[in-house]
């Protein structure tokens, strides 16, 4: 049984058949799955177990829940990248507000089983959306020491999508299969970093710039290639765990949860690679 890096994706329910597909083979998948195991993956006691009526999820359900997602995400950036423009005071205030709730949320949706809740995945659309608006600006303002302005936020959007869709093609391809091998490292790898930059946080309260990692230095500019390479990696597991609920007939309902998972993943990706432009505007 394969895992994620995911948090999210890691409380969603799995296929116990295992086994690869391309992402979209939605039908052959459910078909599989029904003829190996007789019937649907889910029992009345999974929080997932729907009626026989209610429809199954579908690669259409996992891109419009996504795109919806997204799209809210995308607005509310907006908003808060020109009311900090208006007020820079509003800065920190939405980063560090829009962060924590992000957080909270993602937690609630993860440990409480409510990944299926729209509420909660628009409402993280929403917080997160504020706090990369808000930290865009910061990053690319000659108030904040930043300098790149709009383009280089530009440059960070098409970065993110770009190694989205470019492993999303790797994914379909099968150029690069998903094996518990590298579920393994991938994992590891993700753990590695965040204990790097924990430490490097807890680091930074004695030694000025910390350990190095973030000060835009030789150091700094690996650990964030190092970080997008990781998340990137990543999108294969998230996109092979969507595979697994596609093929075990998860209720359309769970590709919202899907559509957390991807964003999440999704807003890490941009603020390493914003955080990795900027370094070398401010050379």
């Amino acid at each position: 049984m394969r895992t994620t890096s995911n948090p999210v994706f890691r409380n969603l329910p799995k296929q116990e058949g295992g086994g690869y597909a391309s992402f979209g083979s939605a039908t052959a998948g459910a078909t599989q799955a029904t003829q190996q195991f007789g019937q649907p993956q889910y029992s009345p006691t999974d929080p997932w177990a729907r009626p026989t009526t209610e429809r199954s999820m579908t690669i259409d359900d996992v891109v419009t829940k996504t795109g919806i997602t997204l799209g809210v995400l995308a607005v509310s950036a907006l908003i808060s990248y020109v009311l900090v423009t208006m007020n820079t005071g509003l800065a920190a205030p939405f980063v560090i507000g829009g962060g924590l709730i992000g957080l909270v949320l993602v937690l609630v949706a993860t440990f409480g089983r409510k990944m299926d809740n729209p509420a909660i995945v628009l409402g993280y659309a929403i917080a997160e959306g504020f706090f990369l608006g808000a930290l865009s600006f910061m990053f690319t303002d000659i108030t904040f020491g930043g300098t790149g302005g709009s383009t280089l936020i530009a440059q960070a959007v098409l970065g993110t999508f770009g190694v989205f869709f470019g492993m999303l093609v790797v994914y379909r391809t099968g150029a690069i299969r998903v094996t518990p091998r590298l579920t393994r490292m991938i994992v590891g790898a993700l753990v590695g970093v965040l204990i790097l930059a924990l430490g490097n946080i807890i680091a930074g309260f004695f030694i000025d710039g910390g350990l190095g990692l973030r000060d835009g230095g030789p150091l700094a500019i690996i650990f964030s290639l190092v970080c997008i390479g990781i998340a990137a990696f990543s999108f294969l597991l998230d996109f092979d765990s969507a595979d697994q609920l596609i093929r075990a007939q998860a209720p359309e309902k769970a590709a919202w949860g899907v559509a957390l998972g991807l964003t999440v993943t999704l807003v890490w990706l941009y603020v390493e690679i914003l955080r990795l432009l900027s370094y070398f505007q401010n050379d």
